[in-house]
């Protein structure tokens, strides 16, 4: 008898069909269903959830739930609302989604570092000016955040003749790479970084970590990217900073609130780019089979994949 495995998401019907498709595919001895078409008594039965976006609140539904596996990297707000403490929660590590991101840091880096967003406003302004341009080993970029999308983002940008340098909260060591950590370290890559990339988890220790005084120790005229959650970074340090020309550009993909609301002031900023969260979206078809190796090894022999630590927040 398969394995009934409830998908509990938060997506649009069309997403989420495509979704399940995948998940099916991938694993085809596996018995993925909406939630909603799960009867009671089976619910009383499930072990393991898929989750999307869901409402943390729904998994009270399945009383003998163990763990829940995210499709994203990201579990910060399930994380907070489990209902039941003791579910334990997987996020998803793709081998792919390191990729996907290393390929948007290194692209949006080009744009800052080959001045794209200036001569966007020249355009605008009809001016044919042109401005002097460093050598890629003379920027210096910044990761915040050397776990495995910092270390995928820090080789490509290498292989692409930057100088590079990370910081994380503990001490790492990473090959080529000048690292920092702890609050002393925070300030020292932002005044020595020229384009600083935000790739942290979000955590207690790191919500609001990017505040006045991150922005005050910010090399004057470098410029920021965040692909990580929209919590690290406190907006209204951001736009002092923006105000002040200390910070010359911010490339901002991700948002306390999500879509970014019509009436935001950064969307008429000159000096901000917005992304509608599309740095890293995940690969259906490798994250799927990411799921279903994660599902068949527990159900054929109850190991289930190493859980987020709740203390660390990832």
């Amino acid at each position: 008898m398969q394995a009934t495995v409830p998908f509990v998401h938060g997506l649009i019907d069309a997403q989420a069909s495509a979704w399940l498709e995948a998940m099916r595919s991938a694993a085809p001895d596996l018995d993925f269903r909406f939630l909603s078409d799960v009867s009671a008594q089976e619910r009383k039965e499930v072990e393991v959830a898929v989750v999307a976006n869901p409402e943390p609140a729904t998994l009270a539904e399945l009383p003998k739930l163990k763990w829940v596996q995210s499709l994203w990297a990201g579990v910060d707000r399930i994380l907070r609302e489990m209902p039941d403490p003791s579910v334990q929660i997987v996020r998803l590590i793709d081998p792919q989604l390191g990729e996907t991101m290393a390929e948007a840091v290194l692209a949006w880096t080009l744009y800052l570092h080959r001045d794209m967003p200036r001569y966007a406003a020249l355009q605008r302004d009809r001016l044919w000016v042109q401005h002097d341009l460093p050598t890629a080993a003379e920027r210096s970029v910044g990761l915040l955040g050397l776990g495995h999308l910092g270390q995928s983002a820090a080789d490509r940008l290498k292989k692409n003749g930057f100088t590079v340098q990370g910081w994380s909260r503990s001490a790492k060591q990473f090959p080529g790479v000048a690292t920092f950590a702890g609050a002393d370290g925070l300030a020292e890559i932002a005044r020595t970084s020229d384009i600083l990339v935000v790739l942290l988890p979000s955590t207690p220790q790191t919500r609001g970590l990017l505040g006045h005084g991150f922005f005050a120790d910010m090399k004057p005229g470098a410029s920021l990217i965040n692909f990580a959650r929209g919590d690290i970074l406190v907006q209204d340090a951001l736009t002092a900073g923006l105000e002040a020309r200390r910070v010359d550009h911010a490339v901002l993909d991700v948002f306390m609130v999500e879509p970014l609301p019509e009436t935001d002031l950064l969307w008429s900023n000159p000096n901000v780019t917005i992304l509608p969260h599309i740095s890293a979206p995940t690969n259906k078809r490798s994250a799927s089979a990411v799921v279903a190796r994660n599902l068949t090894t527990y159900f054929t022999d109850r190991r289930m994949p190493v859980p987020v630590s709740r203390d660390a927040g990832y």
